[in-house]
């Protein structure tokens, strides 16, 4: 879903071919820290809805994970969330785009859990100790020849970060709730480099205090490969089990 900079158009300019408020939200129950621990010790049987983005460039492929780390920021806070970032606009690929805190696998990791805590801790500063592995979900191969594991975490909320000056801009968080909400998920399709592509967005407004201590709202436009593995995390937590599995 996210496309290699530079683009040739405005993703934000796309127009929108469907919104999915038709498909149901995951409850609110499913969202707490001890049902996504469950779910991820006891998966549904499932299957990941956007798998492969159509290949453009000539890059060899590469292992590469990233973290979702969920915040779990209380129900008077607004409940759980996901930490991202934004991109800084020099970066090779991905360049000003939002995206979770990850990386290539280096020959070093042990695994790509290990890769995933290790990207976190260099990008924004996320200590592993912070952060509770509970699972992952299946990889996802971007346009750019990245084979993704994308690693799910809860994060204890009293943490400190140090964003890396020169790969991130920007690091905020979006409520898990208004992302697991299909109403939130829109779809768009563009031709481009003599084909079809298509892909999630998945527009957030944060409000924010500006240097004149006024709150200003702030878009957060989350499209792309990141867009797409938060589409594959709905239908994870949306799916059923088997019925000889409830009983």
């Amino acid at each position: 879903m996210a496309v290699s900079s530079p683009l040739s158009f405005d993703p934000r300019q796309v127009p929108v071919s469907r919104v999915d408020d038709d498909l149901p939200r995951v409850p609110h129950a499913h969202l707490r820290p001890e049902a996504l621990r469950q779910r991820f010790a006891s998966p549904p049987d499932w299957s990941p809805e956007v798998v492969r983005e159509p290949r453009f460039g000539e890059r060899a492929p590469a292992q590469a994970a990233v973290l979702i780390p969920i915040v779990l920021r209380d129900a008077g806070a607004g409940g759980p969330t996901i930490l991202l970032t934004l991109r800084t606009a020099h970066l090779s690929t991905h360049s000003g785009q939002i995206a979770f805190p990850g990386g290539k696998v280096d020959a070093e990791d042990p695994s790509v859990q290990a890769a995933a805590l290790r990207e976190a801790h260099e990008e924004v500063g996320l200590s592993p100790e912070r952060v509770q592995v509970i699972g992952e979900l299946p990889i996802y191969v971007t346009g750019t020849s990245f084979l993704v594991t994308p690693v799910v975490g809860l994060v204890e909320p009293n943490f400190t970060l140090n964003p890396n000056p020169g790969e991130v801009a920007d690091v905020f968080e979006v409520p898990l709730a208004f992302l697991m909400n299909p109403a939130h998920h829109r779809r768009h399709t563009v031709d481009w480099q003599s084909g079809r592509r298509e892909w999630f967005s998945m527009p957030y407004t944060e409000h924010r205090l500006n240097g004149q201590g006024l709150i200003e709202p702030v878009e957060r436009f989350i499209w792309g490969a990141t867009a797409g593995m938060l589409r594959n995390f709905y239908r994870f937590l949306l799916a059923e089990h088997a019925a000889s599995e409830v009983q």
